[in-house]
């Protein structure tokens, strides 16, 4: 198959962001209609190499620490055309980050999910060990916040998602006969502060201490999360018992996925800041 022209990388990413915009305005669209609207302008491309590319498109706009559509998993195999005008798309849009900053902080009304708690767990994404930090995408990018870490300190989505956990540890515990366990559940991070390293303190069906840690976000399960070396010491210091409960999807038919074990283990990660000190 050719490589994509510039014309047809302008029509993809044109595409793209208005079905963006329209799920960051909760307006509804059908991906399949996009894509069909696509083929006739593209040179001979299959549906397939269309949301082959939506994909890299969302892996794009998480390298730049932006929202991206929950429904098209990143791809980070993408060319540099493809980055290239994703940026121009951004320069010649900025009213979009709009969009963006209502999506980080706008207030979370009513969450229509499910407390159907058997449902709820899922399979954790593959660690991604070719993942690399995109080098000097802050110098390039027009839109400078990134907008992924802003909603992770959306504070009322924090405190819904810690709640959420908090009843799903009672119920597993209470569903599995150890109600008296339940009842010893700690919500950490709202009697004592965010300084203790972890959120929750729940218990292990032997009755040993469980340390939880909750990353909420709307997106899907392949967003990244952020922590502090505070969050990142505790959990290598106590790896046997620390786990991260990443909920996703959370303000509709949220889901869950666990990874046990220290934070420098249970996933990929990069610095993206540092501390100066004379």
């Amino acid at each position: 198959m050719n490589e994509w022209s510039n014309l047809e990388v302008e029509l993809i990413v044109t595409d793209y962001f208005s079905m963006l915009y329209k799920e960051l305005t909760g307006q509804d669209f059908k991906k399949t209609e996009h894509r069909r609207s696509l083929l006739p302008q593209l040179n001979n491309r299959s549906e397939g190499s269309i949301e082959f590319k939506h994909q890299n498109i969302s892996a794009v706009l998480i390298n730049f620490g932006q929202p991206y559509i929950k429904g098209y998993l990143p791809r980070y195999n993408y060319q540099k055309i493809l980055e290239d005008k994703v940026i121009e798309y951004l320069y010649n849009h900025k009213s979009i980050e709009k969009q963006f900053k209502d999506f980080a902080d706008g207030d979370i009304v009513q969450i229509n999910t499910s407390k159907d708690f058997t449902t709820l767990i899922v399979d954790p994404p593959e660690i991604n060990l070719n993942f690399e930090e995109p080098k000097s995408i802050y110098s390039k990018s027009p839109i400078k916040t990134n907008y992924l870490e802003k909603e992770q300190r959306n504070l009322r989505l924090g405190l819904m998602g810690e709640e959420f956990v908090l009843e799903y540890e009672r119920w597993r515990l209470k569903s599995s006969g150890n109600e008296n366990l339940a009842n010893q559940v700690r919500w950490i991070s709202n009697e004592e502060g965010d300084g203790a390293g972890f959120d929750i303190l729940s218990k292990n069906q032997n009755g040993t201490d469980k340390y939880i840690e909750v990353k909420t976000t709307k997106l899907g399960k392949d967003t990244p999360f952020f922590f502090t070396r505070n969050e990142l010491q505790f959990s290598t210091h106590n790896s046997k018992d620390y786990h991260l409960y990443r909920l996703f999807n959370f303000e509709k038919k949220a889901k869950m996925f666990i990874k046990n074990g220290g934070l420098d283990t249970i996933c990929s990660y990069v610095p993206i800041s540092f501390k100066g000190q004379f």
